[in-house]
């Protein structure tokens, strides 16, 4: 799910010295943010009308990838929310306005999956323990492509072109991260929600990795 986020104009109105871009930037916020709480409602739904016949237990593939990668997408919304509101770039905004709204959406259908299955929504098993060796993958308590503490501090303290170029860099990891707990999840299940879910996943994740990597190089030069 993708949800078309409206671009304000990032140029002040001649003579207004810039009074004007701070209440648009800020309705703009807002407006996301609503976006993203009907994502997570709408995901949420989705995954309630689409039980299975049976249910994952609690240390399987599915219940193992649908706590991960909450986990994981929820880094990528701040992320992407940051970018929404630091952005200088318009095509940066809006690709963390959509990346923001699509991943909190599919953070839903997880969640209720986890429900469907009567199992809790995090688990007590450790971190990527439902592929093998995954464990090993696991880096200071962080799965493959997150930012670190440290990463996500510079992000929020960068600004101008310099915040564009860190947040797409760090997305691009990030999704390179993603996309590899999806493939592994894709070999490990037949589970046909679970299989449809994350394909669609991944071939989402494919198409941002597209224009993240385009607009890096344009930022760069």
């Amino acid at each position: 799910m993708t949800t078309a986020i409206t671009r304000e104009n990032t140029n002040p109105a001649a003579g207004d010295g810039g009074r004007g871009t701070a209440p648009a930037r800020r309705w703009g916020t807002v407006a996301l943010a609503v976006a993203v709480v009907l994502g997570l409602l709408l995901g949420y739904t989705a995954g309630l009308l689409t039980p299975g016949l049976t249910k994952p237990g609690d240390t399987s593939a599915e219940a193992g990838f649908a706590r991960d990668m909450t986990t994981h997408h929820a880094q990528a919304v701040e992320m992407g929310l940051i970018a929404f509101d630091q952005g200088t770039d318009s095509e940066v905004r809006q690709i963390g306005g959509d990346i923001a709204t699509a991943q909190q959406g599919e953070i839903g259908a997880m969640q209720s999956w986890l429900r469907s299955w009567d199992l809790d929504p995090t688990g007590s098993g450790k971190r990527m323990a439902w592929i093998p060796d995954g464990t090993e993958m696991v880096r200071d308590g962080l799965m493959p492509g997150m930012a670190t503490p440290e990463q996500m501090a510079q992000l929020r303290a960068a600004q101008g072109r310099e915040f564009d170029i860190l947040f797409l860099d760090l997305m691009i990891k990030h999704h390179i991260g993603g996309v590899h707990m999806i493939d592994a999840v894709l070999k490990a299940t037949d589970d046909p929600e679970v299989r449809r879910t994350a394909q669609t996943m991944k071939n989402t994740q494919q198409k941002d990795l597209t224009n993240l990597e385009n607009a890096l190089k344009r930022l760069r030069g």
